[in-house]
């Protein structure tokens, strides 16, 4: 039901995520999904990717600033409404999104989500019986 990330503190500086995009593909390893957010001082990258203990362990190596997480992956159809739909029943339950992003493969889309109460969101994955996907599954991707 969940699977890790790799949150990737940036300088807001050229060539730096380019650089951390670099160590990754010396070492062969894929990125599954990805996401920016950024200031004007810094930028977060959170990834998911083909071997997150590898990749966090070469990061660190390289004195890059980062952090493994675990976040929930849902399995949902990419049609419109399909995500308002899913979210809503965490909204019913009363669960905050702390951020989400996602990515389609034909008719399906993986949501990748950080809620405020991981366990909560694990009882709504169960009691709506949403599909998701575990990290062995989502690296054959």
């Amino acid at each position: 039901m969940t699977v890790n990330q790799i949150s990737i503190f940036l300088e807001n500086k050229y060539g730096k995520l380019s650089e951390i995009l670099a160590l990754l593909a010396e070492e062969h390893i894929r990125i599954i999904a990805a996401t920016v957010a950024d200031t004007s001082e810094y930028g977060i990258l959170r990834i998911i990717v083909s071997d997150p203990q590898k990749a966090y362990k070469i990061l660190k190596e390289n004195n890059v600033s980062a952090n493994l997480t675990d976040v929930l992956a849902i399995v949902t159809n990419s049609c419109a409404g399909s995500f308002a739909n899913t979210l809503s029943y965490f909204t019913k339950a009363g669960i905050s999104i702390e951020y989400m992003y996602c990515f389609s493969i034909r008719e399906k889309a993986i949501l990748i989500l950080r809620t405020n109460n991981r366990e909560s969101a694990r009882e709504v994955i169960r009691r709506q019986n949403l599909e998701y996907i575990c990290e062995n599954d989502l690296i054959k991707l």
